[in-house]
Formats: C-alpha cells, sequence, structure tokens
C-alpha cells in the first residue's frame, strides 16, 4: 500500500511517499518552481545504518565520570530508556545541587527540525529554563559579528535577517549590485524553518531579465550563476575592508559623496573621512594603497566605484563575508559607503546582507507572524558568545569581553545537546576536542551516530521528523505546511519532547514541562495563537482540522506597486523616524563602540591586515587561502549519510577545489586524494579543479562527518575531509566574537598511502551489558 504524506524540511516541501511503512521516495512540493534536490536523500537518511536504535551509554562513564576523559574512542553499551531516564535525571539533580544551573549547558545551537513545536532546542531549554536555568548561547556562527555590530551602526539586525529591501524594488529601482561574496545560488535551497516556495532563483533570473547589472567580488567565479551575467572580479580573501576603504577615497576625490544626507542622517562623517583621506594615520586609503592588498588593479577599484556612484545601486555581502578576523569591518565600512552615496532608504537601493546566503533573503511577502513554540526565560540569565564554546571549557571561571561587556565563563560540567552538532559547526575541532573532556558528563538528544554522538556519554534517540506530526515555519516565505507523521519511529527513537517530559516527571515538573497537553493538543493550541497573531495583522486562515487536511496554508503575495524598501521612512525624515542608534541616525563613527576601547574594534571601520591572509608571514608555509563553504549537496551535516551528498564525493572524501595552476604546481591532478594541513590538523580530500578560482585560494565544503583515524586522540587526521580540523578557533574581535573559519591557511600534498576506510556513516563499537 503506498501512502502519500505532507511534510518539509530546512530545505524545501514535499511529499513523503511510503509503501509499507517505510519511506521510499519524495515528491516536490506542486508549489515549488525550483524544488533542489537535497529531498531526495530523505529515505536514505531516515533508514541509514546510522540511526541510533536505542539509548546507550559510553562504557568508560558508566565505569567512572571524571574530568579529563578524552571522548570517541570508547565502545557504548545499550541501556533501556527507563534506566537512561533515571540517569539522566540523576546526574542533572546532582549538578544542580553541587554547582548549581550555570553548571549545565544547555545552548545546543544548531538547526534541528524546521518543525516548531519538535524543534529539539526550543524543547530542550525549556525543560532547563523550567527546571532552573543552564547557560545558553547568544547570536549564530551564520552572522554572530554582524549581529553584534549592526544594532550599533544601523539601530536594527533586520538588515542582516530580513525583512529587508526586496528584489521587486532593487529589480525595479537599481541598475547595479555590487555583491561581496556573490550570490551563490547553493545557499538558497536552505532555509530555516522550511520553505514552500525557493524563490532565490527565480528573483535573481527575473532581475537579470530587467537588465540589473551584478558586480561580483570574490575569489570564485561560481559565486554567480552564469547566466546572471556578472562582472567578476577577484579578490584576494579577507581583504574587502581595503576595497571599500578605496572605493570611499575615490568617492571623495570625484566628489561623489551626498554632503546633504552626510550631514541630516549620520554622525561621525568627519572621523571616518579624516580616516579615509589619511589625516588621522598618515595613510591615504587610494586604490593604489589598496591594489597590493585586494590584488585587483587600481583602475579596476575606480571602474567599480564609478558603475555604483554614478547610477542607481544596491550594495550587499554574503554573510561568510563577516565570518573571517576583524569580520565587523567589511559589514561596517559597507555600510558606510552606501551612507556616502546617499543610497540608504531610497526606493530599491541601499545596503542588505545575506541576499546570496539563504532562501527567500529579499522575497516580497507580507508581514506574516511565524508559528512557533513560546520562548521559555532562562532564570540564570547566564550565556556565552556562541561560537566560544572551547574557550568557555578551558577557562572555567576566566573573563571574557563581549560586545562592551566583561563576561565569565561558567564552570561547565554537563553539556546537553539536543539538535545540533558543535563538531560540524566549530572551529579547530582538535583543540575542541581536548576541551570536551573537561565536561563531567555529556548529555545528546539525536538520531544519527553523528560525531557529537560518538563523542558523548548518554546518547538518547531521538525520532526524525518523518516519525512525528508537526508545522514548518519560516519568516521568509509565505507558506504554513503541515508535517504529517509518514512512518513509524525507527527503533526505540522517541521525540525529544516526550523523552524531556519523562525526565521532568523524575525530577518533579512534568505538568509544567507539558501544560498537560500532548502532542497534537500543542499543535492545536499553538495553531490557534498563531490564527489570533494574524487575525491582527488581517490576515485570514482557515481553522486547524482544515489546514491540517489541505496540508498548506498561502499567505497573499504583495500586489505590483507593494515594493518594500528598508529604511524608507527614515531617508524621507530622520527627525520623524530615527532609527534605533543612540543618535538616531547612522553611525559612521559609534562613540559606544570606542567607548569600549578595543584594539581590535575602533569606533569607526579600518583596515586591520587579518591574522591568516595570502599577505602573512606564515602564507609561506601554508601558501592557500582555505575558504570553507555551505555546500549544495547538504545541510550542514544533515543529510551526509545520503545520496546526494555521496554523489559529489571522490572515494568517499569530500572535494577539495583548486585552481589547477596551484595543482600543477603540486604534482597534482583532477580526483587526486589528497591531505590537506596546517598546524591545527589535517583530513584527507578529494581534488576538483576550477579555473574560475583565483590562484592560491582552496574551497571546500563544511559539513563532512568528522571521523578521525584514531578516535579519541586529538590531533588524528579526519579522513572525511571535515576543514574545521583546519579553521582556527579565534573570536572576529572582542565586538563581535563571532568564529572567523574564512580566515585559515594550509597546504596541500598528494596521499600516497593506502586509503583508510570512513566509519562514521556506521554506528560505533557496542558492547552489549554484562
Amino acid at each position: 500500500m503506498t501512502e502519500i504524506k505532507p511534510h518539509a524540511a530546512h530545505w524545501g516541501s514535499f511529499d513523503a511517499v511510503v509503501e509499507n511503512g517505510r519511506l521510499v521516495g519524495v515528491k516536490p512540493f506542486h508549489r515549488d518552481p525550483f524544488p533542489g534536490s537535497l529531498i531526495e536523500a530523505m529515505p536514505d537518511a531516515v533508514h541509514s545504518a546510522a540511526r541510533i536504535d536505542r539509548p546507550y551509554v559510553r562504557k568508560g562513564w558508566l565505569e567512572g565520570r571524571r574530568r579529563g576523559a578524552l571522548r570517541g574512542g570508547d565502545p557504548f553499551v545499550p541501556v533501556s530508556w527507563d534506566k537512561a531516564v533515571r540517569l539522566v535525571a540523576e546526574e542533572t539533580r546532582r549538578v544542580r545541587a553541587e554547582a548549581g544551573p550555570k553548571s549545565i549547558m544547555g545552548g545546543s545551537y544548531g538547526w534541528s527540525s524546521a518543525g516548531r513545536f519538535h524543534h529539539a532546542r526550543s524543547q530542550l531549554q525549556r525543560f532547563l529554563g523550567l527546571g532552573g536555568g543552564y547557560t545558553g548561547q547568544v547570536n549564530a556562527y551564520s552572522y554572530a559579528a554582524a549581529q553584534a555590530l549592526l544594532p550599533h551602526i544601523l539601530g536594527t539586525n533586520e538588515v542582516l535577517l530580513g525583512k529587508v529591501t526586496d528584489w521587486a524594488a532593487i529589480t525595479r529601482y537599481s541598475k547595479v549590485m555590487l555583491c561581496l561574496g556573490g550570490l551563490p545560488i547553493r545557499n538558497g535551497y536552505v532555509t530555516s524553518g522550511g520553505a514552500g516556495q525557493h524563490s532565490n532563483e527565480m528573483n535573481l533570473r527575473a532581475a537579470a531579465e530587467a537588465g540589473l547589472r551584478f558586480l561580483q567580488i570574490s575569489p570564485a567565479r561560481a559565486d554567480v550563476p552564469d547566466w546572471a551575467g556578472a562582472a567578476w572580479t577577484p579578490i584576494r580573501p579577507g581583504t574587502d575592508t581595503a576595497l571599500l576603504l578605496a572605493m570611499g577615497h575615490e568617492i571623495l576625490a570625484r566628489g561623489w559623496e551626498d554632503k546633504s544626507f552626510l550631514a541630516t542622517h549620520c554622525v561621525g562623517w568627519d572621523k571616518l573621512r579624516a580616516y579615509i583621506l589619511g589625516e588621522s594615520d598618515g595613510v591615504a586609503k587610494t586604490p593604489e594603497w589598496a591594489a597590493p592588498i585586494t590584488t585587483i588593479p587600481a583602475e579596476t577599484i575606480r571602474a567599480l566605484t564609478a558603475e555604483i556612484a554614478t547610477q542607481p545601486a544596491m550594495l550587499t555581502a554574503t554573510w561568510s563575508l563577516q565570518r573571517a578576523d576583524y569580520g565587523e569591518q567589511p559589514y561596517w565600512m559597507l555600510t558606510a559607503l552606501a551612507a556616502m552615496l546617499g543610497l540608504i532608504g531610497k526606493a530599491g537601493q541601499g545596503v542588505a546582507f545575506g541576499y546570496g546566503s539563504v532562501n527567500g533573503m529579499g522575497h516580497p511577502r507580507r508581514e506574516v507572524p511565524s508559528f512557533a513554540m513560546p520562548a521559555t526565560p532562562n532564570p540564570t540569565g547566564f550565556f556565552i558568545p556562541v561560537a566560544r564554546i572551547t574557550e568557555m571549557l578551558e577557562n572555567p571561571g576566566g573573563d571574557h569581553h563581549f560586545n562592551g561587556r566583561v563576561l565569565q565563563f561558567p564552570d561547565t560540567r554537563i553539556i546537553w545537546w539536543a539538535g545540533g552538532n558543535p563538531f560540524h559547526h566549530h572551529q579547530d575541532l582538535n583543540r575542541m576536542l581536548r576541551a570536551w573532556a573537561q565536561a563531567e558528563t555529556i548529555i545528546v538528544q539525536e538520531p544519527w551516530w553523528t560525531s557529537l554522538a560518538r563523542h558523548a556519554d548518554i546518547v538518547l534517540p531521538a525520532t526524525t521528523t518523518l516519525e512525528r506530526n508537526d508545522i514548518a515555519s519560516s519568516g521568509r516565505d509565505r507558506f504554513l505546511r503541515a508535517m504529517h507523521k509518514a512512518i513509524e519511529p525507527v527503533g526505540q527513537a522517541r521525540n525529544d519532547h516526550d523523552m524531556l517530559a519523562d525526565i521532568a516527571e523524575e525530577l518533579g515538573y512534568r505538568e509544567r514541562f507539558t501544560e498537560q497537553r500532548n502532542e497534537e493538543a500543542w499543535l492545536r493550541h499553538l495553531f490557534e495563537n498563531w490564527r489570533r497573531h494574524c487575525a491582527r495583522m488581517g490576515q485570514e486562515t482557515p481553522d486547524f482540522d482544515t489546514f491540517w487536511e489541505k496540508g498548506f496554508w498561502e499567505a497573499d503575495a504583495p500586489a505590483r506597486g507593494e515594493e518594500y524598501t528598508q529604511f524608507a521612512e527614515f531617508a524621507a525624515d530622520p527627525e520623524a523616524n530615527p532609527l534605533d542608534t543612540p543618535s538616531g541616525k547612522v553611525e559612521l563613527f559609534s562613540e559606544t563602540i570606542a567607548s569600549f576601547g578595543y584594539d581590535d574594534a575602533p569606533g569607526h571601520p579600518v583596515w586591520i591586515a587579518p591574522r591568516e591572509w595570502l599577505g602573512a608571514a606564515e602564507a609561506k608555509r601554508h601558501p592557500l587561502h582555505l575558504l570553507s563553504f555551505q555546500p549544495a549537496t547538504r545541510l550542514h551535516g544533515q543529510l551526509d549519510t545520503g545520496r546526494v551528498a555521496a554523489a559529489n564525493k571522490i572515494a568517499g572524501r569530500e572535494p577539495i577545489v583548486l585552481n589547477p595552476e596551484d595543482a600543477a604546481a603540486r604534482g597534482l591532478k583532477d580526483g587526486d586524494i589528497v591531505r590537506v594541513f596546517n598546524d591545527r590538523g589535517a583530513c584527507l580530500g578529494g581534488l576538483r579543479l576550477d579555473p574560475g578560482l583565483m590562484r592560491g585560494v582552496a574551497m571546500m565544503a563544511t559539513g563532512a562527518w568528522y571521523d578521525p583515524l584514531e578516535p579519541g586522540v586529538p590531533g588524528s587526521m579526519c579522513v572525511h575531509g571535515n576543514p574545521n580540523v583546519l579553521t582556527a578557533d579565534i573570536g572576529t574581535s572582542k565586538l563581535g566574537q563571532g568564529p572567523s573559519a574564512q580566515s585559515c591557511l594550509i597546504e596541500v600534498e598528494k596521499w600516497t598511502a593506502a586509503l583508510p576506510p570512513v566509519r562514521v556513516h556506521l554506528p560505533p563499537v557496542i558492547e552489549e551489558a554484562s
């Protein structure tokens, strides 16, 4: 018997095809013009050999928990659910009593499920919050540096996350779009909460067909699709701020600055102007100054400047640009450039970030509330910047600077993770593995034997989205999607809400956690809350049963003429519509940031040479700049066990891309297995050549599950190809403390030994309880 069930994931809506209780295929959602291929991997992931079939406990932990014990090499012992629940509850009670709730790290960063009720992180933080609190994480790996900066200078993070100036306005009013980092189509196949419509390619094609000219500034030609006809200018990684400062100098030299806008809508122009001209530091930021830094000829810099200064323009940058040493600076200077030209708030013009970073950014839409679990307050109020987890474990009780505050790291006894994988998204995994040993107990809720689960103490098997009912929702999409349960749970897997409810019962607060609702009651309750919010915004919505039977709801699309331009009201009257900054204006110089006294984030945008870049002395030993990126074949580490990711690998290894001339200089050819290395670590990769990648640059996707040659041994080579064994774990600056993965130097050599097997897609060693 074949059944068709409506469903969704972060990579899009689809219909699940089920035969005899097994997921055998998927069909794209009929309203999606560009569904992509990621959904094809769903059957492989759901029925993967890497599924966790029952609860497990690390053997070494059972024999005696202690700090300093390296994880990753121990066998696991199966236990019953009753015992697992009891062990977790007892450990939670003990640690809370001995060290307080701050000693439980419950940040649990990760994308988890597109379903908003069964979103694992939300469920875990509800559980921990109601139980007394925990240490959380603030901001996101994707754009942490920008999240700290932009409220200081533009008064909002909407310019980063949406609602931003939409593509309809850009296409109608702008003539040129400056794209730092390009507009990679691969990123447009995912968005948090899923999508009923993949809109990035549709909007980009419409803009190109309307004649919008794209100026692409990035090391890789492929960062904008060929059919968009972009003018590509290769740039040395990490030097975008120098380029933008030189463009600012050219604007001043030509008299193109909008003096009126700078006087009425901005503060601090005098200080930034003095820096650009060299009056404050003796170094004029001319195109000739920038040329040897960026490798872009001075005349090209002048030509780029003329294009954006003499016609209506939109300026943008990908999120990846700020995941680098001093990543706040290019975002600040790009904003300053838009202000210098008076573009901010002009119809279809200005500055915004992320058009090429996630699906739906800038897609024309009306405001619709997102469907979501209500947030549960954390009674401790305690947090760390999202990317400082290793430092937290290394330095309990130590101080660290963040966005004008001096914070203290907790003494972490328990790490509890649900719905994410720091062994995917964190940097310098060998350093993290050493720090990981400082926790007494690590609890993981996870469907698969990922690298995180393999480095845990107590492993609780979670259902995938196909094994439960839920509702998908994204603030960048017009659709609400029903996610019908398609199959029964695999093995003894349970949904996060139910397992946490049982643990809460052991700890005495089950009824507060569940509010005496089961899955269906929660979905109906949340849906009615969502309907009330929609009604207040004038949106008509169906009742729950009608929605559930149909499988989706769609908001009305904006009519022609409803184009949206961000900051339009501010541009029209800055006194009546001030920004939410201290001055109410665009802060080209921020008194607030300057007052922090940070040497790596002063009061206006500046050029600071990155710690690792091709202009550093270290480039003599490691002469390739590695850029790690979101692949087209999976979402982060999700779907790595599927057919789409497997088809892209070379002999089972993640591809690394080089320019053919760089490969030839090392005696390498397309398809070779290579060792990629620096002083932090090494991994294997399969070589792929691309003449559209500038020389001196290498590119490698993130998300291949970390698979060390010697499990549990820091420094062991990853045989699968996880680039985060190579990246540096250093905050972007004291201001943002974001990850700086894009500042990474490496070398590559041919692998000549026998090829070790990739074992991470199979379960670890299991020992039955004696």
